[in-house]
C-alpha cells in the first residue's frame, strides 16, 4: 500500500494516470442518456429518457455508478423511484474523459496511435 505522505512527495510515479474502467450495459445506457459534460439531469427526466427498465435494475445500476463515485446526486439514499425523481445527477467531472473513453474503446485507441512520436 502506498502512503499519501508518498504520493504527496511524487516519490513514486508508478500510479498509471489513465484508469481502465469497465462498464455494464445498463451502466453506459445511463451514461450516454445523462451525457459526459457534467449538467445537472433531473431525477424525473432521467426515468423518461431511460424507458423500458425494471425499478430494481434501474436502482441497481444507478446506485453502483453513485456508490463507485461516477455519478453524483444531491439525495444520498434512493430505495424507490420516487426517491430517484426527487433527485439531481450528473456526472462526476474528474471522470468524465476516462469514462469518454470507456463508451468509445476504439476512439481511445486512435487518439494513442497518433501521439506517437517520430524519431
Amino acid at each position: 500500500m502506498i502512503s499519501c505522505a508518498t504520493l504527496a512527495a511524487g516519490v513514486d510515479r508508478t500510479l498509471p494516470m489513465h484508469r481502465e474502467i469497465n462498464l455494464s450495459g445498463g451502466e453506459i445506457t445511463f451514461l450516454k442518456t445523462m451525457g459526459l459534460s457534467g449538467a445537472p439531469v433531473y431525477g424525473k427526466l432521467l426515468v423518461e429518457r431511460i424507458g423500458e427498465m425494471e425499478s430494481a435494475e434501474f436502482l441497481d445500476e444507478l446506485n453502483g455508478l453513485i456508490s463507485v463515485g461516477y455519478v453524483l446526486s444531491d439525495k444520498v439514499t434512493l430505495h424507490t423511484m420516487e426517491d430517484v425523481e426527487r433527485a439531481v445527477f450528473r456526472v462526476n467531472a474528474s471522470y468524465a474523459r476516462d469514462l469518454r473513453d470507456a463508451l468509445t474503446p476504439g476512439r481511445r485507441r486512435e487518439r494513442e496511435g497518433r501521439r506517437r512520436r517520430r524519431g
